[in-house]
C-alpha cells in the first residue's frame, strides 16, 4: 500500500509519501508545500491543489490520509485549516483516491506511544521508525507520523480492529 499524508495548513502543509509494498514502511517522498504570507489565501488553496495533483501523479498512491479537524480558539484559523483541508481532500477526490482522517492524539499515540506527546517528540520517532538520515521539519513529520498511523490502521483492520473514519 502506497499512501499519500497530508498535514493540511494554509501556509505551511506538510506532505509525504509512504510505501509499506515491500514489508517494511518507507518514505518515498516528504516535504512542505510552502505559502508566503503575501499570498492570498485563494491562491494558496490552488497551490496546495496543484502541487498534491503533481504528488498524486508522480507517487501514484492507493489512498490518502489526513489529520483530522482539530479545536482551535480562533474561528478565522479555524477557517483557513478547513480551507486548506477542502483544497487536500478535493485533490485527492479528484484521482479517485479514498480519503481517511485520523485525529491528533490517535496519531500521536500510534508514532510516540503518548496522545500528548510533542511535536519534537514526534520527529524524533519518525526519524527512527522510517530509519531516516535527519529528522524531519515538524510539518513534515506529522505528515509522515498520518501516513504510519494509516498503514497502522490498515494492518488491525485486517486483523479485525476498526479502522479510521472515511470521508
Amino acid at each position: 500500500m502506497r499512501v499519500l499524508s497530508i498535514d493540511a495548513s494554509l501556509r505551511n502543509t506538510g506532505v509525504a509519501v509512504i510505501d509499506a509494498n515491500g514489508g517494511k514502511p518507507r518514505a518515498l517522498y516528504f516535504g512542505v508545500i510552502h505559502n508566503a504570507n503575501t499570498v492570498r489565501p485563494s491562491s494558496c488553496l490552488v497551490a496546495i491543489r496543484d502541487r498534491l495533483a503533481e504528488l498524486i501523479q508522480a507517487h501514484e498512491p492507493d489512498c490518502c490520509a489526513l489529520e483530522a479537524v482539530i479545536y482551535v480558539q480562533s474561528y478565522k484559523t479555524a477557517i483557513a485549516l478547513g480551507a486548506a483541508r477542502g483544497a487536500a481532500i478535493l485533490a485527492a477526490a479528484e484521482r479517485g483516491l479514498p480519503v481517511f482522517e485520523y485525529a491528533p492524539t490517535r496519531i500521536k499515540q500510534a508514532t510516540v506511544g503518548r496522545g500528548s506527546a510533542d511535536k519534537n517528540q514526534v520527529a524524533f520517532m519518525i526519524r527512527a521508525l522510517l530509519g531516516l538520515t535527519e529528522t524531519p521539519g515538524p510539518d513534515e513529520a506529522d505528515a509522515l507520523a498520518i501516513g504510519l498511523t494509516h498503514l497502522r490502521a490498515e494492518e488491525a483492520a485486517k486483523l479485525g480492529v476498526p479502522t479510521a473514519a472515511r470521508i
